[in-house]
This record gives C-alpha cells, structure tokens and sequence, in this order.
C-alpha cells in the first residue's frame, strides 16, 4: 500500500497516536499524486499477452550506486509454458533499454513496444509444460516523476544517499523487466546487488551473504524462498545502521533486521522497534502465526513517505507504532494473501487497517481513546454519502481512487469490524485464521467473492446480501429508533426505521446493538435484528429503563441516527408484535399471520416496481411463485417486510 504522510513528523509517539495523529499513515494518502493514467483498463490487473506462461523463478542480478537515478542488469526468468508457443512478454517500462536477450547461448530477436512490453521470439516454439529460461540484459534510466514512479535515488534527511524502490501498484515494470499481472506469484527469487562498498542494501527473505569485492565494490545477496507477487519485491540501499535482533513470541521465533539511517539510530527508534515483537504475538494470537517465519521480518528505512509491506521487510520513513502494526498486518493480509485485483484491494488495505484497530484497542489505548478513535473513522466513512470499498473499472486509472483513504482503508477496515459483531470475536478470530491459513489462498491470490464464499461456508452464515450491500454498495445507513415500556410487563417496545445516504443499496440488514439502562443503575444488552423497515421488536426487561443508547461501543457505521421515547407506540405495541411473514427466504408462497381485518398490501422490486398488490385476510397465503428469484418489499399496515425469493 501506498501511503504518503507529512514528512515533518519524524516519529509517531503513542501520545500522538491518540490525538489528531492517530490515523497520519493514512492523511493525505497520496493526494499529490491523483492523476489519470492512459493505458488500457486490461492492463491494470493483467496483461493478456502474458497468460501462456507461469514465472517460477528469477535471478536479478544489479549494478546500483545511490547517488545515480539509473539501472542496470540482467533478469534470469526461468518459466513453464502453459501453452505452446512461438514468443513470450515481459512488462517492461519503454524508456528502459534491453541490450540483449540470451537463451540457451544464443542471442534472441526482441521487440520492445510502446506499450511496455518486450516480446522475445524463441527459434522454435516452445511446447505446453516445458520449463525453459532466458536472461535479459538492460538498462536505462527508471522515470521517477508521476503516479507510476517506482525507482528513486535521493537524499536522507541528513543529505546521505538513498536508493529505494516502491513498485505498488503499476510500478514493477519501471525498474526490472517481470510479470506484472496479479496472477501469478514467483515462487523463488535470487537477488544479487553490487553497490559502492559503503552502502548496505536491503531486500526481502535471507541475507545469504555481503562479500566486498577487490574493485571497492560490495556484492550483496538475498534470496527468498516464499512466493511474490512483481510488486513487492523491493531494494533499500544507503549508509543504514543495521538495528539487528530476535522476535520471539509464543508460536515461533526469527530475525529481526533493521535498516535504519544512522541518524535514526537512537534509544527511541530501539524502543519502537522493541515494540514490534508485542505487536507480533498479538497479531499470532489473532491471524496466526506469522507467515515467513523461516526468513525474517525487519524494516529498512526509504525516501519515499510513510510506509510499504514489503514481503518479510517493510519499507518506512520513520518508526511509529501506528505505522508498525498496519505495516506488520499487512505481512497476513497483501503478502501472504494478496488481493487477486487492484478492485479488490480493500482485501489489503481494509485488513491492514482493522490491524490498527486491533492495536490500539489491545496494545495502545485507553477503553475511552478506543472509542474516540472509532467515532473519528466513522465520521471519516460518513463525511461523503456515497462510494463503495469495492474499486469499479473506471476508478483504477486514479491511484488516489485505488488507495482512496475514507473507502479503502477505513471503511473496508470498519466493514470487517461489522463482521466481527455479526459473529462475536471468538468465531470471527477463528474464521480469520482459517481464512489466511486455507491451501487455496495461502501464498497465493483472493479476490472479494472467494473472502464473501469462505466466509460463508466456514461460519454458515450467508454474506451474500452484506457483501452486495456494504462492499459493492455505497454509503451507510440512518436509523430511527422510537422505543416505550410497557409499566406493568416491564416489556420494551421497539420501532426501528431506516434511511439509507446512497440508493444504490435498498436495504441495510444489520443486528442493531442496543443497551438499556434502569433507574436503579442496571443495565441490560438487545440485538435487534433489524431486516425490513418501520420493524418492531419486543424485549422482556426485569427493570424500569431510563434510557436508551444505539451503537454503544462504535460496532456498526451509521450517521444521524436518532433514539427517542414514544409512548404512542404503546397503543399498537400488543397488535403489530403478533404480525408475521413467513416462510422468508420462500419459493412459491408466503403467508402473513396476526391481522386483526382484511388489509390491503402491496409488493415492490428492490427498485420500485410495484409487482403485485391485493387484499391479505387473516391468515393469508400470497402466491408469488411466478416472481423471478431475487429480493422484494411487501407493504401493508406502514410496514415494510423484506422478503427473498428462492
């Protein structure tokens, strides 16, 4: 994830993090650098020429120095052919210059096209299920202007030198020639970087060795074992002061390297980093164990701003604990598992920010600051009445879209919290865990519908309307809450009704948390489980309530909601409670129980239609087997009832 912050704030101390600052990894996400971008949509997420091949393993082998915005190499593909074939792609940025093309010896013919792209052609065609490989030689200067800038050679803040890469999400191809498509991850990479002596270089997985060469040249070497996708692999190189120790938690233990420059180098930045393993055994005990255990984990300082995810080695402008944890959660969830489009990069970044959320509740804030906290992500979600955490086709040219920080990160961290009170956090933790440690996506790619059907199936409880509502959908809902007690019963009476910001979701079905409070000082919780409007619910109290609060703890996002006591509902309280339609999902019929007298009703599409209307007696049977399968409101009596057709 891209994140830009105010390079004036050096560190984030925890008493800034409850303050104004809390959320500085995500103010100002990459408002600078909100441009339209002219290539096809298709080549966002994949490259179709690309397709006929599976990348399996790379050796990079560079010549850099930080003083010089320039690039030079040789990339060794080794790939299997997936189908048979005369030529085979790379992405590959078309200022870059390919020198040669090397493949068993001999020198290939190549194009590169002024779409980024270099076709090799191969002497004779390569059959299906072959593995083969071939070395490209280049070089040539990375653009480091504009949205897609990913190769940047610049200054520390005391004046040093500093080289570091930041390929998310279209950058790759601007500094290496690989595959860029989100759909293939390569399964192992041998980094081979020769630098001026005096620089150390950073890069994912194990260092395997740092050997000084006899030219005042240093040759570093890194290798990963782990699968990557072409947008995490990344390189740091300045003067850095090497922060180097253990993490050990409960579930395992690793190394820890850090990068730092070396006026960073201070009793702070060690506590900071000290810190990290508390977060690490938080985040094992929720999400599991971390996933590149048999690397390391480490962060290497960048001239770029805030903070990237960098497989088993984050790339940070400074050493905030906010900026930790999400950077650190991101290793589960946009590492480990990575969104299989840029659509779906809430998959990421709303993880990685319900990171945040499970930090500062457990690690970092008061009960009180937890909940200042969430009202200000709530009000950030809701300062806009539309946009959906899902990014549509027409929004991936516009990085600032892609990475929009009211949609993507806090309202798809917040739609996983939703999740969670669905759930209770016992079975929410469990199904996460299971989530990131599933075979099919373990290591690999997911997309919003496998997360939605995983869900699903693993909980048994239906996500399908949720997803359509909360992450295709746009905006939120307001509610409307009138409530009355009966004072012989002690019974509450409840009316719940709903407006909606967006009229692209017709209904936001959500339990409702409610918490009642009595004149002797008890309390007591309700679920309402509110899924058609005007709906009424009942609920035996033992005590006379004195008040009312909706969304006690932040669980759900909501604006302009409204609770208020009306004793006029205590007149049709004791008829409409006896109202029901069932069976709800139905097939071909649905009955309405509890008229008092014949009453008319009406049944509308989701958008209005009106499809059927009649007169429903006491106990009366609508047929609606001639519907098409989808969702409709039945209205009769004010009221308005959801119902599903199978």
């Amino acid at each position: 994830m891209k994140q830009f912050y105010n390079l004036l704030v050096l560190f984030v101390t925890i008493g800034n993090l409850f303050g104004q600052n809390h959320n500085i990894d995500r103010k100002g996400l990459i408002e600078s650098e909100k441009k339209a971008a002219s290539r096809s949509i298709l080549d966002y997420n994949v490259n179709p020429n690309t397709l006929n091949y599976d990348l399996q393993y790379v050796r990079m082998e560079l010549d850099l120095d930080p003083t010089e915005q320039f690039v030079s190499g040789t990339m060794t593909s080794h790939f299997k052919m997936l189908s048979n074939s005369s030529s085979i792609y790379f992405d590959l940025a078309k200022n870059l210059t390919v020198s040669n093309v090397k493949y068993h010896g001999q020198n290939l013919t190549f194009q590169q096209l002024n779409t980024d792209e270099i076709k090799i052609n191969f002497p004779v065609p390569i059959a299906a299920n072959v593995k083969d490989s071939l070395a490209i030689t280049y070089s040539g200067v990375p653009d480091s202007s504009g949205a897609f800038a990913s190769f940047e050679a610049g200054f520390t803040p005391a004046g040093d030198p500093v080289l570091a890469t930041l390929s998310e999400p279209y950058g790759a191809k601007g500094w290496w020639p690989t595959k860029q498509s989100m759909n293939d991850k390569i399964e192992k990479m041998d980094v081979k970087v020769t630098t001026p002596s005096e620089y150390t270089v950073g890069s994912n997985g194990k260092l395997m060795s740092e050997t000084i060469l006899s030219n005042g040249k240093k040759l570093t070497y890194w290798q990963t074992n782990y699968p990557i996708p072409a947008y995490l692999f990344a390189l740091g190189i300045a003067n850095y002061t090497k922060m180097n120790s253990t993490i050990t938690t409960t579930g395992s233990s690793f190394p820890f390297l850090n990068y730092v420059y070396p006026e960073y180098a201070t009793a702070n930045t060690q506590a900071s980093l000290d810190w990290t393993t508390s977060c690490m055994q938080n985040f094992e005990d929720k999400f599991g164990l971390y996933p590149y255990r048999n690397e390391k984990y480490g962060h290497m300082q960048f001239n770029w701003g805030g903070g990237m995810e960098h497989a088993t080695m984050t790339s940070m402008v400074n050493f905030g604990e906010g900026l930790i944890c999400h950077e650190l959660a991101h290793q589960w969830f946009g590492d480990k598992l990575t969104c299989g489009a840029w659509n779906d990069i809430w998959l990421n970044e709303g993880f990685a920010t319900f990171g945040e959320h499970l930090t500062y509740e457990k690690l970092l804030m008061s009960p009180a600051q937890f909940q200042n906290y969430l009202a200000g992500e709530i009000s950030d979600i809701t300062s806009d009445p539309g946009g959906s955490v899902y990014v549509p086709d027409s929004g991936l040219s516009n990085i600032g879209r892609v990475f929009d920080g009211r949609l993507t990160y806090a309202k798809g961290g917040f739609v996983l919290r939703m999740i969670k009170w669905i759930l209770g956090e016992d079975q929410f933790y469990s199904a996460i865990k299971a989530y990131q440690d599933n075979p099919a996506f373990a290591y690999n790619y997911v997309k919003t519908n496998d997360f939605r059907d995983f869900l699903s199936a693993y909980t048994g409880k239906d996500f399908t309307e949720f997803f359509k509502d909360w992450i295709y959908g746009e905006g939120y809902p307001s509610y409307q809450i009138r409530w009355t007690q009966n004072s012989a019963s002690k019974k509450l009476t409840f009316r719940v009704g709903q407006t909606r910001s967006s009229s692209t979701v017709s209904f936001f079905e959500m339990p409702l948390p409610i918490r009642v409070s009595g004149s002797g000082g008890q309390t007591a919780y309700f679920v309402l489980n509110h899924t058609s409007n005007n709906q009424y619910f009942t609920q035996d109290v033992g005590f006379t309530v004195t008040n009312v609060t909706f969304n006690y703890e932040n669980q759900i996002i909501t604006k302009g909601s409204t609770v208020t006591k009306d004793n006029t509902l205590a007149v049709t309280d004791i008829s409409k409670e006896k109202l029901n339609v069932y069976p709800n999902p139905a097939k071909s019929f649905i009955k309405i129980t509890g008229l008092e007298k014949a009453t008319d009703y009406e049944i509308f599409s989701v958008d209005g239609k009106l499809i059927k209307k009649g007169t429903a007696n006491k106990d009366s049977e609508i047929s609606i087997s001639n519907f098409a399968k989808g969702n409709y409101i039945l209205k009769f009596n004010d009221q308005s009832f959801k119902i599903i057709k199978e």
